[in-house]
């Protein structure tokens, strides 16, 4: 079976081989060239500025510029949310097990904040959400996100991280700051081929990447790159004999990308993306017990499971993304007319699993009291159509020249769930039999079932002004108006100057939103959650509904910020560069996931008897934050011992209160239960406070060695009980990776290294007060321990 997938992944790997000989001619491999180029090229960026030909030096924001060439050749990690994980001090992603469909997910974020509060962007363009919403996890409870994994990192060029607020510029989300994705457009083919695993024996993870580059027509380019990807289960269950299944979800990817641009005639170019994954993920829920066990009948049947099961949450999980756009000059302006489409679709099957009522039914009417192990739970789906013009022109004679952008944007979304088959959800033996539904996820159910869309339109002016050859200075405002909730008015002003050649001060102040999702608004669901050990059914409550209106639940609005950017660039030596930025963000009614209402509430605890469930949640605009931090970044390169050194070194510390609780008149009095101290933990510590990075990077003829350390700072966690029970506290720890890579020709190089080579894990804690049931929750940089791993690379 190994050598099948690893056939697999090489066949992968090398799909465009066929078209080899046609790039060969249509491409120049000399790599002086292909260098220089990609310098050029990373020295412009597409955020935070909207004249295009500003570099990442010039823009009075703080914009850093991750290449990602070297990552796909001797990174440990092989998909893009871990890989940034080890490369952005800012940027926080960390696998998450025992937590549905967080597993199956990796959710991203900005600056501590939530993973729907960063904006991502590809090629300039507003990339889509996916359709699950964060539930469980260490992580981002209560919100969506942007799926990074489902872009292969062989088809990235650079990425772009705007830290700073941005929705003056580019519209809702962007709270914490934008990410833009650029893709390769560069000639010629490269293959990847890698293979590493968890020193324990377990997690193996393969990947085959190819990527082929050709020229087209009148300077034109078009390029494909296409990616297999097969990680194994890991499991740091204990003690020996435990049930669960703890670590890495199993995954099995299948993507392909196109991007390319063309000429058309004299007035204008026509440029494309189109993406498409599919993703095989499955995850390992709470262990039910067998005979002797309380479980039985209530969720497990003696006949079917004597011995107890583990049930496994599959997800089919299918990205598509498509850019289709035309942009030329007329009258010296720079006009660009695009349609975005993006869709997120995941389909729930679970196995290994039993409907408990529906095996008690079989029982007392005399059969073995059996049901089926498998049912489809049903789909959640989210899509997004976008249209964008915009204008830009770079006028002078006014001061030292200004830069005028302005658009207007329409978008559209559409989110469904969609019910699983009947045996998923129903209870077929009634009160105090059999728990309903499928026992690790229970499918979604009629009522849950939703079909509902809504649109945006919005219009942006963007200045940029040169006041003087040292002096910038940047103003952007925003009316947006959503059908579902109004309108919105935002603002940002920047400003950069350079007080010598070397040395740039800049800040900024601004305004932004976030619109609450169709997902936060209209999921639904009910689920079970072992609290202390102790299994509950909790019904997640739609915004607007019955039970959410009756608990007193208002309908959702959307979240405002101010945030203020002040910092400097400085480079003292032509061979030193040094970046600090500190940031402070405010955000009114942020929108979260509630504590829980049990069934002694007064207002809707009979109802959650007839129910059936013990506890409810909603999403709610309860709380009002403040985020306060830096961002330092230090590069140095020198020559040493016949080669080059290059020294970076990067660090984040970041810090977020809830400043205050905003209960309805309904609740008032009752703040405790609208946000526990448990969800306040979470929004507050759900990300380390700090996060550094000293990175090694020696070069010297045919041989590189990388050394990097990340430290990740401490966490405190809540727990069930509450107290006098202590709070889960995670102390600082530090991960190192080491990577040796030789290249038998320029074009050709093998890397052999370890991840987190000193075998670190969390502090350990107790398994009946964390999220997960584990004895440490998934935080910081995971709990696998040592990793290794090799890759070959060739370029042609």
């Amino acid at each position: 079976m190994t050598q099948q997938r690893l056939w697999r992944a090489v066949a992968a790997a090398l799909a465009l081989l066929a078209a080899a000989p046609l790039a060969a001619q249509q491409t120049n491999n000399d790599d002086d060239t292909a260098e220089d180029e990609s310098a050029n090229l990373d020295s412009l960026v597409v955020v935070g500025s909207r004249r295009v030909d500003r570099s990442a030096t010039e823009t009075p924001l703080p914009v850093d510029i991750i290449d990602l060439q070297e990552s796909t050749q001797r990174s440990p990690q092989f998909d893009l949310a871990q890989t940034l994980q080890f490369l952005s001090p800012s940027f926080t992603s960390v696998r998450q097990t025992g937590s549905d469909g967080a597993d199956l997910i990796d959710s991203a974020a900005l600056r501590g904040l939530g993973s729907d509060q960063t904006l991502v962007l590809m090629n300039g363009k507003r990339r889509h959400s996916v359709a699950l919403v964060n539930l469980f996890g260490a992580r981002n409870r209560g919100n969506t996100g942007t799926d990074l994994n489902a872009i292969p990192v062989l088809a990235i060029d650079r990425v772009e991280i705007l830290r700073d607020g941005a929705a003056a510029q580019y519209g809702s989300d962007a709270i914490a700051g934008v990410m833009n994705i650029q893709l390769k457009r560069s000639l010629g083919c490269e293959v990847i081929g890698g293979w590493g695993q968890y020193s324990r024996g377990d997690g193996e993870n393969y990947i085959g990447s190819g990527y082929c580059g050709f020229s087209v027509g009148n300077g034109g380019v078009v390029s494909v790159t296409a990616e297999y990807q097969d990680r194994g289960r890991s499991d740091r269950s204990e003690p020996a004999g435990n049930p669960r299944t703890i670590g890495d979800s199993k995954v099995e990817n299948s993507t392909i990308y196109l991007n390319g641009e063309l000429a058309l005639a004299d007035w204008g170019n026509f440029y494309f993306t189109g993406g498409y994954q599919d993703r095989d993920a499955s995850s390992a829920a709470f262990a039910r017990g067998g005979l002797g066990s309380d479980d039985i009948p209530s969720r497990n049947s003696a006949a079917q499971f004597p011995d107890g099961f583990v049930p496994f949450i599959n997800g089919d999980v299918e990205d598509r993304y498509a850019i289709a756009g035309v942009w030329g000059i007329a009258n010296d302006w720079r006009w660009d007319l695009s349609a975005t489409y993006g869709y997120n679709e995941l389909d729930y099957t679970i196995s290994n699993t039993i409907n408990a009522s529906i095996a008690n039914f079989d029982l007392l009417n005399g059969g073995p009291g059996l049901s089926a192990d498998r049912f489809d739970a049903g789909e959640l789906a989210f899509r997004q159509n976008t249209i964008n013009l915009d204008f830009s022109r770079y006028f002078t004679g006014i001061f030292q020249g200004i830069n005028v952008a302005v658009g207007g944007e329409y978008r559209d979304e559409n989110y469904e769930i969609t019910a699983g088959e009947l045996g998923s959800f129903v209870d077929a033996d009634g009160p105090g039999g059999g728990n309903a539904g499928s026992q690790g996820f229970p499918g979604f159910q009629p009522a849950d079932e939703t079909d509902t869309g809504r649109h945006n339109w919005s219009g942006y002016v963007d200045l940029e002004l040169d006041i003087t050859s040292r002096l910038t200075a940047g103003v952007a405002g925003r009316f947006e108006n959503y059908s579902d909730f109004g309108s919105t008015l935002t603002g940002k002003f920047a400003v950069g100057y350079r007080a010598t050649d070397d040395f740039l001060l800049r800040g900024s102040v601004s305004s932004g939103f976030r619109a609450p999702s169709l997902q936060q608004r209209l999921f639904s669901s009910t689920f079970t959650d072992f609290i202390s050990g102790v299994p509950t059914d909790v019904l997640l409550a739609p915004n607007g509904g019955e039970v959410a209106v009756a608990a007193g639940i208002p309908d959702l609005e959307e979240e405002t910020s101010i945030s203020y950017t002040v910092g400097f660039t400085w480079k003292p030596l032509e061979n030193l560069s040094l970046t600090v930025d500190g940031y402070w963000i405010d955000i009114d009614d942020r929108v979260v996931l509630s504590g829980r209402f049990d069934t002694t509430d007064p207002n809707i605890g009979q109802t959650l008897q007839d129910l059936g469930v013990g506890e409810a949640q909603f999403f709610v605009n309860s709380v009002d934050t403040k985020t306060r931090g830096f961002d330092i970044t230090l590069a140095h390169d020198m020559p040493l011992w016949g080669g080059e050194l290059v020294t970076y070194a990067a660090a984040n510390y970041n810090d977020t209160d809830v400043k205050s609780i905003n209960a309805p008149d309904s609740l008032a009095g009752r703040e405790d239960v609208l946000l526990s101290e448990r969800e306040r933990l979470f929004i507050e510590n759900g990300a380390p406070g700090n996060k550094s990075i000293l990175a090694f990077d020696y070069t010297r003829g045919k041989w590189n060695g990388l050394f990097k350390l990340t430290r990740f700072g401490s966490q405190t966690l809540g727990t069930f009980s509450g107290p006098p029970v202590p709070n889960a506290e995670y102390s600082s720890s530090i991960s190192a990776d080491i990577s040796l890579t030789y290249s038998f020709l320029p074009n050709l190089r093998l890397t052999v290294g370890g991840a987190n080579i000193f075998d670190k894990f969390p502090d350990r804690q107790d398994p009946d007060e964390t999220d997960n049931g584990h004895i440490f929750d998934s935080v910081q940089f995971g709990l696998n321990g040592a990793s290794y791993f090799t890759r070959l690379w060739y370029r042609f």
